[in-house]
């Protein structure tokens, strides 16, 4: 089943092309490039000619048609329309071959299921216009996809032999990370949403402040439109140094955490390269995320950011997926 391997693998890079794409496509401010789904102003292509641009407009009085725009927030579907077409296939065939893969049934199925909400949650992103729930589900939804699609691959590219033994409070610690790294991803994806990274653009203080003045009711409100309350009223700039404020103090409580787990990793050297990109990432993410404070958030910058924690999820779920307890040994 080598080809089928090899189709996992292709499937992961899709997929974390797809997540990368999808945050450029949020940071340019294309998500609502097209009015529609999932076409663009009800074709499968991009009106481009000033006929099909006219006919767009009358169609969708309520839009500007934007060509760049549209073609972003397109090329983004297609790219996961394959990624999804790809992850059915390699459903059908692990389950036809459910004994003779190296991971339970239920992995392949769940990511199938996880993918179809993926394209709900696409869906209603673009018809409840952005709301700030359903843009940070859908960053959660396409790392869960990428993280599973990892886990499935590494668990098709290494042998039983290779997996490191460890007891069981060091297992317990390297799963928690995995935790703790998507809660902050989590808090990102919501500081994102609701446009709250350059509420604060000073480091490590907000407008001179260590605790600015926040408002966290309605900063972490879930249900309510983009830049609202949910009473209707505007969100008030409170509101959104509490939803940067958190996001701050999660990123430092994760690279504590991260490090005091490679502290604890120093002992098993076959994670030591491992654990060595996991530093390195996690030193660089601290970094390019000061970066964008301080330089009013660029959009290449802040597309790096979310390679970063893409790969961040990447290095994560390899190491736990390299672990086993100490029992298993036969």
């Amino acid at each position: 089943m080598v080809w089928f391997k090899r189709l996992i693998i292709a499937a992961t890079v899709l997929a974390l092309c797809v997540v990368v794409l999808g945050a450029y496509v949020r940071l340019a401010d294309a998500g609502l490039g097209c009015p529609d789904w999932p076409g663009c102003y009800g074709e499968l292509t991009v009106p481009e000619s000033d006929e099909a641009i006219l006919q767009a407009q009358q169609n969708y009085p309520g839009s500007i048609v934007e060509p760049s725009k549209a073609w972003k927030e397109m090329i983004h579907r297609y790219l996961a329309g394959i990624l999804g077409l790809m992850i059915g296939i390699i459903t059908v065939i692990s389950y036809k071959n459910k004994e003779d893969i190296n991971v339970p049934i239920a992995l392949p199925l769940g990511l199938l299921v996880l993918v179809v909400f993926q394209a709900a949650l696409g869906m209603w992103t673009v018809t409840e216009l952005l709301k700030p729930i359903i843009v940070s589900a859908h960053l959660m939804g396409g790392m869960a996809t990428l993280g599973l699609l990892v886990y499935l691959a590494h668990r098709h590219w290494v042998s039983v032999q290779s997996l490191i033994n460890m007891n069981s409070r060091t297992i317990v610690i390297v799963r928690l990370s995995l935790l703790l790294l998507f809660f902050q991803i989590l808090l990102g994806g919501w500081t994102s949403a609701n446009y709250a990274a350059l509420s604060c653009t000073d480091f490590p203080t907000c407008h001179g402040a260590l605790i600015p003045e926040m408002d966290f009711v309605n900063g972490f409100t879930i249900f309510r439109e983009l830049g609202m309350t949910a009473e209707g009223r505007g969100l008030s700039l409170q509101a959104l140094h509490a939803i940067q404020w958190v996001h701050r103090v999660g990123a430092i409580i994760l690279v504590t955490y991260f490090v005091f787990m490679a502290y604890i990793l120093n002992a098993y050297p076959g994670l030591r390269l491992y654990r060595n990109l996991l530093i390195l990432v996690l030193v660089m993410q601290f970094l390019i995320g000061i970066a964008n404070l301080l330089l009013h958030l660029p959009i290449a910058l802040a597309t790096l950011h979310n390679l970063g924690a893409a790969l961040l999820v990447i290095i994560t779920v390899i190491i736990n997926s390299r672990i086993r307890k100490y029992k298993w040994l036969k």
